[in-house]
Protein backbone atom coordinates (compact mmCIF):
# COMPACT_ATOMS: atom_id res chain seq x y z
CA UNK A 1 0.00 0.00 0.00
CA UNK A 2 3.34 2.17 1.04
CA UNK A 3 4.15 1.42 -2.67
CA UNK A 4 1.27 2.66 -4.37
CA UNK A 5 0.45 5.89 -2.27
CA UNK A 6 4.72 6.83 -3.33
CA UNK A 7 4.04 6.14 -6.96
CA UNK A 8 1.24 8.12 -6.87
CA UNK A 9 2.66 10.77 -5.06
CA UNK A 10 5.90 10.46 -7.29
CA UNK A 11 3.16 10.67 -10.95
CA UNK A 12 1.76 13.65 -9.44
CA UNK A 13 4.40 15.81 -8.27
CA UNK A 14 5.90 15.29 -11.86
CA UNK A 15 2.90 15.77 -14.02
CA UNK A 16 2.33 18.81 -15.59
CA UNK A 17 -1.01 20.72 -15.51
CA UNK A 18 -3.38 19.90 -18.49
CA UNK A 19 -4.10 22.66 -20.93
CA UNK A 20 -7.92 22.25 -21.51
CA UNK A 21 -7.54 24.05 -24.94
CA UNK A 22 -4.61 24.18 -27.40
CA UNK A 23 -3.01 26.90 -27.40
CA UNK A 24 -3.15 29.45 -30.16
CA UNK A 25 0.54 30.61 -30.12
CA UNK A 26 1.85 26.99 -30.24
CA UNK A 27 -0.61 25.44 -32.55
CA UNK A 28 -2.51 28.67 -34.43
CA UNK A 29 -6.21 29.83 -33.96
CA UNK A 30 -7.45 28.05 -36.31
CA UNK A 31 -6.76 24.53 -34.52
CA UNK A 32 -7.32 26.66 -31.01
CA UNK A 33 -10.71 27.47 -32.70
CA UNK A 34 -11.53 23.47 -33.99
CA UNK A 35 -10.65 22.15 -30.78
CA UNK A 36 -12.45 23.96 -28.75
CA UNK A 37 -15.73 22.17 -28.51
CA UNK A 38 -14.44 18.71 -28.49
CA UNK A 39 -13.28 20.33 -24.98
CA UNK A 40 -16.71 20.82 -23.60
CA UNK A 41 -18.88 18.29 -23.16
CA UNK A 42 -21.84 20.39 -22.79
CA UNK A 43 -20.68 21.70 -26.19
CA UNK A 44 -20.50 18.08 -27.76
CA UNK A 45 -23.90 16.73 -25.93
CA UNK A 46 -25.39 19.88 -28.00
CA UNK A 47 -23.71 20.07 -31.31
CA UNK A 48 -24.69 16.00 -31.95
CA UNK A 49 -28.34 16.27 -30.18
CA UNK A 50 -28.79 19.23 -33.29
CA UNK A 51 -27.94 17.21 -35.38
CA UNK A 52 -29.72 13.80 -33.97
CA UNK A 53 -33.21 15.96 -33.84
CA UNK A 54 -32.48 17.45 -37.77
CA UNK A 55 -32.07 14.02 -38.92
CA UNK A 56 -35.27 13.07 -36.61
CA UNK A 57 -37.14 16.01 -38.66
CA UNK A 58 -36.10 15.43 -42.29
CA UNK A 59 -36.51 17.31 -45.55
CA UNK A 60 -35.20 20.50 -45.11
CA UNK A 61 -34.37 20.73 -41.53
CA UNK A 62 -31.61 18.84 -42.23
CA UNK A 63 -29.52 21.37 -43.44
CA UNK A 64 -31.65 24.18 -42.50
CA UNK A 65 -31.41 23.29 -38.78
CA UNK A 66 -27.31 23.04 -38.10
CA UNK A 67 -26.88 25.94 -40.88
CA UNK A 68 -29.27 28.34 -38.34
CA UNK A 69 -26.92 27.04 -35.31
CA UNK A 70 -23.90 27.65 -37.28
CA UNK A 71 -25.35 31.25 -38.63
CA UNK A 72 -26.31 32.33 -34.89
CA UNK A 73 -23.57 31.10 -33.31
CA UNK A 74 -21.24 33.10 -35.56
CA UNK A 75 -23.94 36.11 -34.54
CA UNK A 76 -23.12 35.13 -30.91
CA UNK A 77 -19.23 35.53 -31.46
CA UNK A 78 -19.08 39.02 -32.39
CA UNK A 79 -21.73 40.11 -30.17
CA UNK A 80 -18.74 38.89 -27.61
CA UNK A 81 -16.12 40.44 -29.41
CA UNK A 82 -17.70 43.85 -29.29
CA UNK A 83 -18.15 43.27 -26.02
CA UNK A 84 -22.53 43.17 -25.54
CA UNK A 85 -23.05 41.49 -22.44
CA UNK A 86 -25.04 38.53 -22.21
CA UNK A 87 -26.11 37.45 -18.87
CA UNK A 88 -26.92 33.95 -17.98
CA UNK A 89 -24.66 32.49 -20.73
CA UNK A 90 -23.76 29.21 -19.15
CA UNK A 91 -27.03 28.30 -17.88
CA UNK A 92 -28.71 28.43 -21.04
CA UNK A 93 -25.85 26.47 -22.95
CA UNK A 94 -26.45 23.84 -20.02
CA UNK A 95 -30.50 24.21 -20.70
CA UNK A 96 -29.43 23.80 -24.66
CA UNK A 97 -28.37 20.59 -24.01
CA UNK A 98 -30.82 19.07 -21.78
CA UNK A 99 -33.42 20.87 -24.11
CA UNK A 100 -31.93 19.45 -27.59
CA UNK A 101 -31.91 15.86 -25.66
CA UNK A 102 -35.42 16.30 -24.82
CA UNK A 103 -36.24 17.36 -28.27
CA UNK A 104 -34.57 14.45 -29.72
CA UNK A 105 -36.56 12.28 -26.66
CA UNK A 106 -40.02 13.02 -27.54
CA UNK A 107 -39.10 13.67 -31.66
CA UNK A 108 -40.57 16.73 -31.57
CA UNK A 109 -42.54 17.42 -34.99
CA UNK A 110 -42.56 21.28 -36.06
CA UNK A 111 -41.59 22.61 -39.36
CA UNK A 112 -38.10 23.62 -40.23
CA UNK A 113 -38.36 27.49 -39.59
CA UNK A 114 -39.57 27.16 -36.32
CA UNK A 115 -36.82 24.17 -35.22
CA UNK A 116 -33.88 26.66 -36.84
CA UNK A 117 -35.81 29.06 -34.35
CA UNK A 118 -34.99 27.26 -31.60
CA UNK A 119 -31.75 26.16 -32.36
CA UNK A 120 -30.77 29.34 -33.20
CA UNK A 121 -31.47 30.88 -29.82
CA UNK A 122 -29.18 28.60 -27.79
CA UNK A 123 -26.30 29.06 -30.34
CA UNK A 124 -26.12 32.25 -29.99
CA UNK A 125 -25.16 31.74 -26.26
CA UNK A 126 -22.84 28.73 -27.57
CA UNK A 127 -20.93 31.75 -29.89
CA UNK A 128 -21.14 34.37 -27.41
CA UNK A 129 -19.42 31.87 -24.90
CA UNK A 130 -16.66 31.27 -27.58
CA UNK A 131 -15.67 34.71 -28.25
CA UNK A 132 -15.48 35.00 -24.18
CA UNK A 133 -12.98 32.31 -24.62
CA UNK A 134 -10.82 34.00 -27.48
CA UNK A 135 -7.94 34.60 -24.81
CA UNK A 136 -4.54 35.42 -27.55
CA UNK A 137 -5.90 33.42 -30.77
CA UNK A 138 -7.40 35.40 -33.81
CA UNK A 139 -10.70 35.99 -33.93
CA UNK A 140 -11.48 34.74 -37.90
CA UNK A 141 -9.21 31.90 -37.65
CA UNK A 142 -10.28 30.94 -34.27
CA UNK A 143 -14.05 31.07 -35.39
CA UNK A 144 -13.84 29.54 -38.73
CA UNK A 145 -12.00 26.55 -36.95
CA UNK A 146 -15.38 26.35 -34.01
CA UNK A 147 -17.38 26.79 -36.79
CA UNK A 148 -16.10 23.99 -38.80
CA UNK A 149 -15.97 21.77 -35.86
CA UNK A 150 -19.62 22.17 -34.62
CA UNK A 151 -20.49 21.64 -38.77
CA UNK A 152 -18.98 17.98 -38.18
CA UNK A 153 -20.09 17.30 -35.04
CA UNK A 154 -23.33 18.19 -36.21
CA UNK A 155 -23.10 15.95 -39.38
CA UNK A 156 -22.08 13.32 -36.74
CA UNK A 157 -25.32 13.81 -35.14
CA UNK A 158 -27.20 13.71 -38.45
CA UNK A 159 -25.18 10.31 -39.48
CA UNK A 160 -26.05 8.97 -35.97
CA UNK A 161 -30.31 9.83 -36.83
CA UNK A 162 -29.69 8.38 -40.48
CA UNK A 163 -28.33 5.02 -39.20
CA UNK A 164 -30.74 4.20 -36.24
CA UNK A 165 -33.08 5.49 -39.05
CA UNK A 166 -31.74 2.80 -41.33
CA UNK A 167 -30.66 -0.03 -39.04
CA UNK A 168 -34.15 -0.03 -37.07
CA UNK A 169 -36.31 0.67 -40.09
CA UNK A 170 -38.60 3.21 -38.56
CA UNK A 171 -39.84 2.43 -35.43
CA UNK A 172 -36.58 0.72 -33.30
CA UNK A 173 -34.33 3.08 -34.77
CA UNK A 174 -36.36 5.76 -33.58
CA UNK A 175 -36.41 4.13 -30.30
CA UNK A 176 -32.73 3.69 -30.38
CA UNK A 177 -32.32 7.61 -31.68
CA UNK A 178 -34.99 8.46 -28.98
CA UNK A 179 -33.00 6.89 -26.15
CA UNK A 180 -30.37 8.84 -27.45
CA UNK A 181 -31.98 11.91 -26.86
CA UNK A 182 -33.03 11.26 -22.98
CA UNK A 183 -29.28 10.29 -22.71
CA UNK A 184 -27.94 13.53 -23.82
CA UNK A 185 -30.65 15.17 -21.58
CA UNK A 186 -29.93 13.52 -18.80
CA UNK A 187 -26.29 14.52 -19.31
CA UNK A 188 -27.05 17.92 -19.54
CA UNK A 189 -28.86 17.66 -15.84
CA UNK A 190 -25.51 16.03 -14.82
CA UNK A 191 -23.96 18.86 -16.20
CA UNK A 192 -25.76 21.53 -14.06
CA UNK A 193 -25.96 19.48 -10.94
CA UNK A 194 -21.98 18.83 -11.19
CA UNK A 195 -21.09 22.78 -12.65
Amino acid sequence: MKRIALTLGAVAATSAPALAHFDPVEHGSFTAGFSHPFFGADHVLAMVAVGLWASMLGGRAILTVPVAFVACMAAGFAASLMALPLPLVEPVILASVIGFGLLAMVSLRVPAAAAAAMVGFFAFFHGHAHGSELGAAGALTFGLGFAASTVLLHAAGIGLGIALGKAGRASSGNILARLLGAATALGGAWLAVGA
